[in-house]
């Protein structure tokens, strides 16, 4: 009895450290598995340095240094400030971003197709990335991205927190020789997308700017530009600013043109 006894809990011991290694380890590491596959056969840790964009860039091995601002301005606009971001493959840049605006602003380097996916993510929660291809900054913060460019090819650079992308907070990055082609491409496929489905947005005019063709309205979210509510203030017509008073509850269509975002369509 006494030797059942011994050899029952010696198999129970040397049982159970097993048991929960495989539990830990087959569970875990068999959801890293189907996770690296949906990346593309890479774990999480090697992400960034598989994007197409490039990877992280290494401080002692700078190529050149390009600064970025951060700005709104009295036309609705929020804006990337700066140099043309034009670079050779393989090149490293460190980024130096400072945020002169009085909202937080963040830069995120990716392909259009990663920014609008991340950007869609982001409407629909508050996120903020924690990644070395992007940086968010408080008003009046400075900060920096050194990122190495290892892919020819078109990009960008986006603020993609819900509106501002929208509002004109974003830069084409060209790099390599096809960079130019595809660019040029791109700005074509955008020229022929599908006007979004109409969508009026509530709104109460605080301010008008007849000279300057400006109209303040603090409205509700406008639906297909991914903006919130808030106050803010857009370009309108001579004909469209006729139609418009201080005080004037309306509903109304906002939409980018020729880069400032204009009151289209009023009822």
């Amino acid at each position: 009895m006494k030797n059942l006894m011994l050899t029952t809990a010696i198999v129970f011991t040397f049982t159970l450290p097993g048991y929960a290694a495989g539990t830990h380890g087959g569970g875990h590491g068999a959801n890293n598995h189907d996770q690296a596959e949906m990346h593309g056969g890479a774990g999480h840790g090697d992400h960034h340095a598989e994007m197409m964009v490039g990877m992280p860039g290494d401080a002692a091995k700078v190529d050149r240094t390009i600064k970025v601002t951060m700005i709104e301005n009295g036309d609705g606009e929020m804006l990337f400030e700066g140099d043309k971001m034009i670079f050779e493959q393989g090149e490293t840049i460190r980024f130096v971003i400072e945020n002169k605006g009085a909202l937080e602003h963040e830069f995120v380097l990716d392909t259009v197709e990663g920014n609008a996916e991340h950007k869609t993510e982001m409407a629909k929660m508050d996120m903020e990335h924690d990644d070395p291809n992007s940086i968010r900054l408080d008003a009046g913060a400075t900060g920096e991205v050194i990122w190495t460019f290892a892919n020819d090819g078109a990009f960008e650079a986006a603020c993609l927190i819900p509106g501002h992308y929208e509002s004109g907070m974003h830069r084409a990055v060209a790099v390599g020789e096809r960079a130019m082609m595809e660019d040029m491409k791109m700005a074509s496929a955008e020229g022929k997308a599908a006007p979004a489905e109409v969508a009026y947005t509530k709104g109460k005019v605080t301010k008008l700017d007849a000279k300057g063709g400006k109209v303040t309205i603090d409205h509700g979210p406008l639906l297909n530009l991914d903006m919130p509510a808030m106050k803010m203030v857009f370009r309108a017509d001579e004909a469209m600013m006729s139609k418009l008073s201080e005080g004037q509850e309306i509903e109304f269509v906002a939409e980018p043109v020729k880069g400032k975002l204009t009151v289209t369509q009023l009822r």
